[in-house]
């Protein structure tokens, strides 16, 4: 909407990491460029700012709409979507049927002490044989910034294999920190 109107600064949205592979699919086939930041408002804002960019959000529903607020407003991302409704004459299911999301999982393994993504160095060949065997989707494997978790998120089209490897990821983490 915001490229029909030519309001879509530098034709780009912000992200996170752990926004949805089918929406970064989506917009791409609309030509919008998907830029990927850190988890947290404050990581998606400074890319916004630093990208002179004035849409961006995170899969939680946080929503920065720059040109009126510099953090997610729930209040004014619902006026403007009911605004866009009301101009295109439609239901908000109809507009989510456009993007085809896919299956997610995330498995949160529990640690001692937080660690920090550079300790994380032991999974990367286990991450590069698994993303061999998911064929067409992603794995994301990072240390929560808030809690002595880590957090894995499979995403693709099989939701029985993506299952399956959150869960071999999650065993090696497991057994690799004590």
């Amino acid at each position: 909407y915001m490229k029909e109107k030519e309001e879509l600064k530098n034709n780009s949205v912000v992200v996170t990491v752990m926004s949805n592979i089918g929406l970064e699919r989506y917009l791409g086939e609309h030509g919008i460029n998907v830029i990927r930041s850190k988890v947290g408002d404050r990581y998606v804002m400074e890319e916004m700012i630093k990208r002179e960019i004035n849409l961006g959000g995170e899969q939680s529903g946080h929503i920065i709409l720059l040109d009126y607020v510099t953090t997610g407003d729930g209040i004014i991302t619902a006026m403007e979507m009911l605004s866009i409704l009301r101009e295109r004459g439609t239901k908000l299911s109809e507009l989510s049927k456009e993007i085809r999301l896919y299956p997610q999982v995330m498995v949160n393994v529990k640690v001692k002490e937080k660690k920090r993504e550079d300790e994380l160095y032991f999974i990367r060949d286990v991450i590069r044989d698994l993303e061999a065997e998911l064929g067409d989707g992603r794995i994301l494997v990072r240390p929560s910034g808030t809690e002595p978790k880590i957090r894995v998120m499979v995403e693709g089209e099989d939701l029985v294999k993506i299952k399956g490897i959150a869960e071999k990821l999650a065993n090696v983490i497991k057994r690799e920190i004590k």
